[in-house]
């Protein structure tokens, strides 16, 4: 009788997941995927009102979620927040963007993006994966980052540094932390129908452009990222850290 290798499980039962960015968009995409495979997810978000209506909706559902209202970029708040919990998941989908050429950024908008693109991501990286390791445990994080963070755009400057940079800083962070089996890695999408997105998929011209660019010939919605969530965070991925998952219908590799 041969002997024939068992699937690793996707479920996620007994787990807790952090997701930030959790009351919109990609954010509250994956806490949905997570809470649907068994986990229990604390959605964390700025936003109260839409947060608060996220958890309920999750909850009607019969899924295990809770409410963590967090400013991520408010560092002293975000530690106070986390201090104490272990989570095994961290999916990092906060973010914002400038759309706008270089020579039109202020210092204020390069602050305002880099503040939580890049130096929110980098201290929630640390702060979670020190208490994993301080409990011995495994975990995941995983960071939400874009195909503009391995190539450049026209508009997309400051965008692009912010998304380079997260890429190269989860690459160094899955090095220093694989001896204690905590795996980094980022999740790359294309331009993904949202909140956030609605400007720029108001624009003819950009959608146009977009659409040329993916090679797949449409926009990526929110379920095209749930399952690489699903997959990264769970054991089905054991095996993966310090790289990111593209999903931009083509655009990456023309």
């Amino acid at each position: 009788m041969t002997d024939l290798p068992t699937p690793p499980s996707q479920r996620l039962d007994g787990r807790i997941a952090l997701v930030t960015g959790a009351s919109s968009g990609i954010g509250q995409g994956c806490a949905v995927a997570l809470a649907d495979a068994g986990a229990h997810v604390v959605c964390a978000a700025r936003g109260t009102e839409r947060l608060n209506e996220t958890v309920e909706a999750m909850t009607a559902k019969g899924w295990s979620a809770e409410a963590l209202p967090l400013d991520l970029a408010d560092l002293d708040a975000m530690e106070a927040a986390l201090e104490r919990r272990v989570f095994d998941i961290v999916v990092n989908a906060a973010g914002t963007t400038f759309p706008g050429l270089a020579f039109d950024t202020s210092p204020e908008e390069f602050d305002r993006v880099i503040s939580l693109n890049l130096r929110a991501a980098y201290f929630l990286s640390t702060t979670c994966a020190t208490a994993l390791r301080d409990a011995g445990k495994p975990g995941s994080i995983i960071h939400i980052s874009s195909q503009m963070g391995h190539v450049g755009g026209r508009e997309r400057t400051l965008y692009c540094a912010s998304k380079w940079g997260l890429e190269g800083m989860v690459r160094a962070m899955a090095l220093e932390w694989a001896e204690y089996d905590i795996r980094v890695n980022t999740i790359a999408p294309t331009f993904i129908r949202t909140p956030l997105t609605a400007p720029t998929f108001a624009r003819p011209e950009q959608v146009a452009w977009i659409k040329d660019k993916i090679k797949l010939g449409r926009v990526g919605e929110v379920s095209d990222i749930m399952g690489a969530a699903l997959y990264l965070a769970s054991d089905a991925s054991a095996m993966v850290t310090g790289t990111s998952m593209i999903i931009d219908g083509g655009w990456t590799a023309d």
